[in-house]
């Protein structure tokens, strides 16, 4: 196998490193993007029906916080819970209310814009190699076809060495699609699965506001 690589030429080892990091990056995101660590079964409907109950504790919270990403819109949620209850005067007038309602939108849509950014963490990267591992290939090849012709010569035609050169140049290309193929097949699964995660996660925070709107009477 070394002595293929050695034969293949220089271009052959950016594929090999992006053969590495798309492996990395698919195991990572495989772990990552687990439906326990990103919307986990029954958490929201359970939550929503406690919330208002009784006081939680500020470590049960940060527990929940870290636990999972709905976990995490699930903290805020409570807080946003608790910050209401220690100032009820926004219940008493419309203009309070209407500004609460806008505050608790406002930071439930920044933590689902970091909750997003986190779920599509490394994709941009797994994309690229996908794209550009192939050509990584095309080059190598190109570039050992023309090393080969070159050194042939008129008078010194050698078919075996000739064809055999050719066959080595072509694991250029062969090495830059088998690392460029598994690496889009799980971009696009990547992909699937968060759009699926972030339309639960947006769900969730919409029932988590309307929640906490029902529960202050505004």
């Amino acid at each position: 196998m070394f002595s293929i690589i050695q034969a293949a030429g220089w271009p052959i080892w950016p594929i090999l490193l992006c053969s590495v990091l798309s492996l990395a990056i698919i195991i990572e995101r495989a772990f990552r993007l687990q439906k326990s660590k990103i919307a986990p079964t029954g958490l929201l409907s359970s939550f929503l029906a406690s919330l208002g109950q009784g006081q939680r504790q500020e470590l049960e919270m940060l527990a929940l916080k870290e636990s999972s990403s709905l976990g995490a819109v699930m903290a805020l949620t409570h807080q946003l819970h608790q910050q209401q209850k220690r100032a009820p005067s926004y219940a008493k007038n419309t203009l309070n209310a209407q500004a609460w309602e806008q505050e608790v939108r406002f930071q439930m849509q920044g933590l689902g814009q970091q909750l997003t950014l986190d779920l599509n963490r490394y994709l941009s990267t797994l994309s690229t190699i996908a794209s550009v591992a192939p050509l990584l290939g095309l080059l190598g090849t190109v570039l050992g076809m023309i090393d080969i012709f070159a050194s042939q010569s008129a008078t010194a035609n050698q078919p075996l060495e000739l064809s055999m050169g050719i066959s080595m140049a072509l694991y250029n290309t062969a090495m830059g699609l088998v690392v460029a193929i598994p690496s889009l097949i799980a971009w696009r699964f990547f992909r699937a699965r968060v759009d699926q995660f972030v339309g639960e996660l947006e769900w969730a925070a919409e029932s988590a506001v309307q929640t906490l709107l029902k529960l202050n009477d505004l």
